[in-house]
């Protein structure tokens, strides 16, 4: 216990606690406790991601000022209703979507593990989803393009699944989930390899598009089912802001506490393989925002347990930015989102390992 205690104060801010926190009372039955400087990143961060998408609706092939775009989002008619209303701004909203919910679901996996090498790809959300994806296309079982989100975010949910019982062996420990994911991972990727040398070349195209990671193309059809399944977990989200305190300082200290490790485990890593399943299913497997997220966020605020909130904001910052970046670095040409961030998250994890 002394060791969870010492790693948990080696993480807490310099600042005494007392200095840091503030009461609210919003009612004379119920007390909140506020984060001085959590809240006041979460602000700057949310002041940043509107002006990302707004520099993302206003830039491209065709520059849009912001009065324009402005005028667009509010009467819905005009000269740039087109690259404006139909284009960049359900992209903007789906890409801050996504980003939001990787953010979340890095977070809550992370938690869980106590390893910030941790993301739902590690646990195998993304491959499951892949290999579901391949496998619906193989068999044809699937021959509307609009069903194939469905297809990955039950696959990605089986994968999970299938990860939580194997490594269940009197109880879930945090390292042999990891190890598990990485093997189940692997063998999915394994299948998909063997998918798309054995496949037709539209059919191959088709799935390394998927595979890359992109907003081309997706708006608000893809963007409604992620906001349902958001705001549903907004209840959960709540109760995992409040879990993740006592598991961030160890098993033992978070039972002494009264925490039902186990049942709190278990719904924490279930809320972020829905979040993260479903954004994959929305935009394809998006590589390394899961994992810089969380850990961007904790940097920011300097709090001891992972922040939610700052994580969501901060994945949304990254994504639409990177979204951005990838429409206009090489124009005509667009680079796929995900291979833009994985292209950058590589040397950040080289880092945090190096670090560690």
């Amino acid at each position: 216990m002394s060791r969870d205690v010492t790693h948990a104060a080696r993480l807490s801010p310099a600042e005494p606690a007392h200095r840091q926190v503030s009461v609210l009372r919003p009612h004379p039955r119920v007390s909140v406790l506020l984060h001085r400087r959590s809240a006041a990143v979460a602000l700057a961060l949310v002041v940043l991601l509107g002006v990302v998408m707004l520099v993302s609706a206003c830039v491209g092939q065709a520059y849009v000022s912001p009065g324009e775009v402005w005028h667009t989002l509010r009467t819905g008619s005009g000269p740039h209703e087109l690259v404006v209303g139909e284009l960049r701004v359900p992209r903007i909203v789906l890409g801050a979507l996504v980003g939001g919910a990787l953010g979340v679901a890095g977070a809550l996996v992370q938690a869980v593990t106590r390893n910030p090498l941790a993301s739902p790809d590690v646990i195998g959300v993304g491959h499951g989803a892949a290999a579901a994806t391949v496998f619906a296309l193989a068999t044809g079982a699937v021959s509307s393009p609009g069903a194939l989100p469905a297809v990955s975010v039950a696959g990605g949910l089986a994968a999970a699944a299938l990860v939580y019982v194997l490594a269940w062996r009197h109880g879930m420990q945090p390292s042999r989930f990891v190890l598990t994911g990485v093997g189940i991972g692997v063998a999915l990727g394994a299948v998909v390899q063997l998918y798309l040398t054995d496949s037709e070349l539209e059919a191959a195209e088709q799935v390394k598009l998927w595979l890359t990671g992109s907003l081309n193309g997706r708006g608000w059809e893809q963007a409604q089912p992620l906001t349902v399944v958001c705001l549903l977990c907004l209840p959960g989200l709540v109760w995992a802001s409040r879990a993740v305190r006592p598991l961030g300082l160890g098993t033992e200290t978070a039972a002494s506490l009264g925490v039902r490790v186990g049942r709190a485990r278990l719904g924490l890593t279930l809320l972020g393989v829905v979040l993260a399943a479903t954004a994959t299913g929305a935009a394809g497997p998006i590589g390394f925002v899961a994992l810089t997220a969380p850990q961007l966020a904790r940097r920011l605020t300097r709090t001891p347990q992972l922040p939610l909130l700052s994580s969501a904001l901060t994945g949304a910052v990254i994504l639409v930015g990177a979204d951005l970046a990838a429409r206009t670095l090489l124009p005509p040409l667009e680079i796929p989102v995900g291979a833009l961030t994985s292209l950058v998250g590589g040397p950040y994890l080289l880092w945090l390992l190096g670090r560690r």
